[in-house]
């Protein structure tokens, strides 16, 4: 039997190892975390990153011409047509693709997303028959619409005719005879314009369908005579023709 001086010293001593193997126990961890550089225990609090990120807003689509999202249209300004000559209402310019009738802006990118494709049989739907249906080319030309404009392309496939379509539907439109039965918007906007009047911006746009040379020629000519497309108010493809 201990000594009744040990008995307090035994107690104390017990209590001391008990709380040890507590703490070593509380305190125990894998090797693998007691071994792990700092920067990887800090990446075991982050939250996973494979659920695909929430869309922060409007994407570009494919297919959609590039400069539309890099370009300042309202640095552009096309003004209406101010000829004092002219005693026609003044024709109304868009450039903002957004201010468009919504048909008109479904039209225009089915346009675009077909062109884009390369297959110009992808226009083929977009297309409306008949004697009230979508001209296409000038002149004598195919009945098949798709043969026509493969017949007005360089290239045997019709992509030089996509990408005019991509270039000319990258630009503002024109809404003519608005209110009136025939109102139809038309690509580019500045076929509708005097082409001494265009600001240096509208050069540049006009530059990148058509060449210097070419827009010397129309200027003698009388004005833009180069590919132009037609949509009516409801989304209908009206045109792709070249001329006056």
């Amino acid at each position: 039997m201990p000594e009744p001086g040990l008995l307090p010293l035994l107690r104390y001593t017990a209590v001391v190892l008990l709380g040890c193997a507590a703490f070593a126990a509380s305190t125990s961890a894998p090797v693998s975390a007691l071994t792990a550089r700092p920067d990887q225990l800090a990446l075991q609090d982050q939250p996973s990153t494979d659920a695909p990120a929430e869309s922060a807003g409007d994407t570009i689509k494919p297919g959609l011409p590039m400069p539309d999202g890099l370009i300042d249209k309202n640095a552009v300004r096309p003004q209406a047509a101010d000829d004092k000559d002219d005693v026609s209402p003044p024709v109304e310019m868009i450039l903002d693709a957004k201010l468009l009738p919504q048909q008109v802006q479904r039209m225009r990118v089915a346009l675009v997303e077909a062109a884009a494709s390369g297959d110009i049989e992808r226009l083929r739907p977009l297309l409306t028959l008949g004697e009230e249906g979508t001209q296409v080319a000038v002149g004598d030309s195919p009945e098949d619409p798709i043969v026509a404009l493969k017949s007005v392309s360089g290239d045997p496939d019709g992509r030089e005719i996509l990408a005019i379509i991509l270039d000319i539907l990258s630009t503002g439109a024109a809404l003519v005879d608005k209110g009136t039965p025939d109102a139809q918007y038309v690509w580019p906007y500045f076929a509708e314009k005097s082409l001494d009047k265009l600001s240096p911006p509208e050069q540049v746009e006009l530059y990148r369908i058509v060449t210097a040379s070419d827009v010397a020629d129309m200027k003698e000519f009388g004005g833009y005579n180069f590919y132009r497309i037609g949509i009516t108010p409801e989304g209908k493809w009206k045109f792709f023709v070249a001329g006056d």
